[in-house]
């Protein structure tokens, strides 16, 4: 039974949740299928419907990607553009950075234990052409997050990761995807706990809006 948000609440207040995911209670499949249906229901280029979703439950293969995962974290933590050091020089940025940072060590760690992994896939027929792939993406990432929206309705916290992306391979070997199909994300997926997501602090627009020119 989805929530009874409003639009506004639902898209204001659909938060990256990690420290929050409940890795005890089981997710049943059931209700993963739900929030993929109202995904469908997203646009794609040409309605071609390219998308395909791996819901990863076996706690085996859950294990191997949350060890590349974690991998993958390690080497993300020591970077220039890990969360955690951003906006050194702003203080009131820079505490919140650190929370993003720290909640996002702990989601490192315990990717594995997470009860349902969903990877959003698009069928490309082969590699990636060399030019802008906005388009390619558009035919997948909006349903992608229509995923994760219609999982907050329903009490279900998800968080956007990408991380394992460099490591594409060894994931699509544990899972058996098959050439010419491309992993966009990495939605760890599972009940939330407490009720008290809200809108988060963000940029005031006119620093990012240009209307006419830039």
């Amino acid at each position: 039974m989805a929530a009874p948000l409003t639009p506004d609440e639902l898209l204001t207040t659909t938060r990256a949740v990690r420290k929050r995911l409940d890795l005890t209670r089981p997710v049943p499949l059931e209700l993963v299928r739900e929030c993929l249906e109202i995904a469908l229901q997203a646009p794609s280029g040409s309605n071609a419907q390219s998308w395909h979703w791996v819901v990863v439950t076996d706690q085996a293969k859950r294990a191997a990607i949350g060890e590349i995962y974690r991998e993958q974290f390690d080497r993300y933590e020591e970077s220039r553009g890990f969360a955690g050091r951003l906006f050194a020089d702003r203080p009131e940025r820079a505490q919140v950075q650190q929370r993003v940072g720290s909640s996002a060590r702990w989601l490192g760690d315990h990717m594995g234990e997470v009860p349902v992994l969903v990877l959003p896939c698009i069928r490309t027929g082969g590699p990636f052409q060399a030019v802008n792939q906005a388009g390619l993406w558009g035919s997948l990432l909006p349903a992608a997050w229509s995923y994760c929206l219609a999982a907050r309705s329903r009490g279900l916290g998800t968080s956007w990761t990408s991380l394992h992306l460099p490591r594409e391979a060894e994931v699509a070997a544990v899972l058996g995807i098959p050439d010419g199909v491309h992993q966009g994300a990495l939605i760890p997926t599972a009940y939330y706990t407490g009720e008290t997501f809200k809108p988060a602090p963000r940029e005031p627009l006119d620093t990012v809006l240009h209307v006419d020119a830039w």
